[in-house]
């Protein structure tokens, strides 16, 4: 199963959600896909979709997926990466107004390049290339008990912290 989250921000994240809807509808991505699609207006023909979710159904959800696919929001991929997951991040961008600036891009190059326990996709055309190739490229990421994921959540705990004073 794959997972996707958008979060609960008020803007649209229609672009990632049509996008993985396309991907099921062409035969691209094969498996069961759940989508929680917040904000967004774009209502996916392809797969089971919720608007919002439960605390409960979301970790459900982040424990049986086999891949997760989320947003540039921090809670978000912190969250799979609880679940031993290496999530897929695809940030909200401005100028798709998908957000209010471009924060989730800078916050999410900062992870990538810092704990390289994320996958970035900056071009949703490379998604369908990320989910096909996605179990050789997790080998190339920190993760489990190797990538100190404690040691990465204080971290970010800290630059969160940081960026609010």
């Amino acid at each position: 199963m794959i997972f996707v989250t958008v979060g609960t921000h008020e803007q649209p994240f229609n672009r990632l959600v049509k996008k993985v809807d396309e991907l099921v509808s062409e035969g691209s991505i094969k498996e069961h896909v759940v989508v929680q699609t917040g904000f967004s207006t774009y209502e996916p023909k392809n797969c089971e979709w919720h608007k919002m979710m439960s605390f409960e159904e979301m970790q459900r959800c982040l424990k049986d997926a086999r891949i997760v696919i989320t947003h540039g929001g921090p809670s978000s991929f912190i969250e799979a990466l609880q679940f031993g997951k290496v999530p897929i991040v695809v940030p909200r961008e401005e100028k798709y107004h998908e957000h209010v600036n471009n924060h989730q891009v800078d916050f999410t190059q900062l992870i990538a390049k810092r704990m390289n326990n994320i996958i970035p996709v900056y071009d949703i055309s490379k998604l369908p290339e990320v989910i096909e190739n996605y179990d050789h490229i997790i080998e190339t990421k920190n993760t489990g008990e190797s990538s100190n994921n404690k040691r990465f959540t204080d971290e970010l705990e800290q630059i969160i912290m940081n960026l609010e004073d």
